[in-house]
């Protein structure tokens, strides 16, 4: 196998931003965000990757590990695409790094027909829904306890993600219900309140 140098790699790989700052979706999965975060444990970094249903603002896919590499994002990538098995034109925006690059995220992407989208470089309002929903984690969850491992870090995310915000938190932009109350009631045509 050759092993291709990142910057010639990114090269090859240019993609536009096709969401240029609007996080809205008139259907669920014709548009997700994703973008990692690290958790610190006294074992060390915890780093999560989500996938974000920008319909619903519902996490549909999240993976976690104590190595940042392109393994974490596919992973979030397929948890997605097993969750919610999207049909139709979709797209997946990130920021532009190294693992969203990659050329197995690259291809997991080109075998679920899924249009990739990019944030400009350095510029991080491109994925401001996703950084919005991990300075929500942190503030609500992450910065009030102290983890003693990276298992009971995960479990604590696990428990925040798929039983509190997915399914209770309550959002404004949904009109102040849940991402799972959101897609339930939704025929297609609820409007959020932005």
């Amino acid at each position: 196998m050759t092993t291709v140098p990142y910057a010639m790699n990114f090269l090859a790989f240019k993609r536009k931003n096709l969401l240029k700052q609007n996080f809205k979706a008139q259907v669920p999965n014709q548009r997700w965000a994703a973008d990692i975060t690290y958790i610190s444990t006294k074992q060390g970094w915890l780093y999560l990757a989500v996938v974000m249903d920008l319909f619903s603002r519902h996490i549909v896919g999240w993976s976690m590990s104590r190595r940042m590499g392109r393994h974490l994002v596919v992973g979030a990538l397929r948890t997605a695409i097993a969750a919610r098995r999207p049909d139709g034109p979709q797209i997946h925006h990130s920021d532009r790094g190294a693992q969203y690059t990659s050329q197995d995220f690259r291809e997991e992407l080109a075998r679920h027909d899924i249009e990739c989208s990019m944030s400009a470089a350095a510029n991080c309002y491109d994925n401001a829904v996703v950084e919005s929903f991990f300075g929500v984690l942190k503030r609500e969850r992450v910065n009030r306890v102290s983890y003693r491992t990276r298992d009971e870090a995960g479990a604590d995310l696990f428990e925040y993600i798929e039983l509190f915000y997915n399914q209770k938190r309550r959002h404004g932009y949904l009109g102040n219900i849940s991402p799972a109350d959101f897609e339930e009631r939704s025929d297609g045509s609820f409007e959020t309140v932005h």
